[in-house]
């Protein structure tokens, strides 16, 4: 029962008592993980730091970190495109780096590591969302090669679904944001765009979709969005494309083209 006395599995069990008592609704998603990050990097050996990367479709970020060799050791295999949090966050295989000085995979992004003074790593794994391609990595980089031993990679698993709840709620607020803000746009976007089809109605008689091709039209024309086309128009008045002519006119009673029809107000 050596091990547990050992003060670095006392602190890993201390460490995962504190996450156990953690009330998941009185914490931010930012606050969580970076508990997650700090408690892992108490428990870890070696002198370590610790980061939670985020995989969303193979693009990776950092979304905690302990400290500023983390972060650059992440970027340095963002960079690259592969590295041990990467395959780990791919693969769903843990990925250890016994001492980077020896070590033979990874040949561009190991000396990176042992120039930041980081002589061993361990990397977990974090489902989140196999569905919509969302993985994640909780990833400890140690001072000291040979970090780790059993006791401490046993450890580092079971932190790792604490990683994995607060990585996926931070990924599905910041889809939820996103989704709210587009509709934002999105609703936005159509009322100035009905807007600037009714200007157009009224100004040169025509019926709603021949307003709105008119839109488009001016729109390819100027090579800018059919929001900024109307909204100019609606803002300005000014509209930079010719009326329709001919059969693209609404029928009753128009006026010859490029003149205003009865009752619409006079342009010089």
């Amino acid at each position: 029962m050596a091990s547990s006395q050992d003060p670095q599995s006392a602190l890993a069990a201390e460490a995962l008592e504190r996450l156990g008592r953690l009330s998941l609704r009185e914490l931010s998603m930012d606050d969580l993980l970076q508990t997650v990050a700090d408690l892992t990097n108490r428990a870890m050996p070696g002198d370590p730091e610790t980061s939670v990367t985020l995989l969303v479709r193979d693009r990776p970020t950092t979304v905690a970190t302990t400290g500023q060799m983390a972060v650059d050791l992440d970027e340095s295999q963002y960079d690259r495109g592969h590295g041990p949090c990467l395959h780990a966050a791919r693969s769903g295989e843990p990925t250890e780096i016994a001492d980077t000085r020896t070590e033979t995979r990874w040949p561009d992004y190991l000396p990176r590591a042992v120039e930041h003074g980081n002589l061993s790593s361990l990397s977990v794994p974090l489902v989140i969302d196999e569905d919509d391609q969302v993985t994640g990595a909780l990833n400890i980089y140690a001072r000291r090669a040979h970090a780790f031993d059993e006791d401490s990679r046993a450890a580092a698993t079971r932190f790792g679904p604490y990683a994995s709840v607060a990585a996926g709620n931070l990924y599905a607020y910041r889809s939820a944001r996103r989704t709210a803000d587009n509709l934002q746009a999105a609703l936005e976007s159509r009322a100035v765009i009905d807007q600037a089809k009714g200007v157009l109605v009224e100004r040169y008689r025509l019926a709603p979709d021949q307003a709105f091709q008119m839109l488009a039209r001016a729109s390819m024309n100027a090579n800018r969005k059919v929001r900024d086309v109307a909204d100019e128009l609606v803002r300005t008045g000014e509209f930079a494309v010719a009326a329709p002519r001919g059969p693209e006119r609404r029928s009753g009673p128009a006026s010859a083209p490029g003149r205003p029809g009865p009752g619409a107000p006079r342009h010089s």
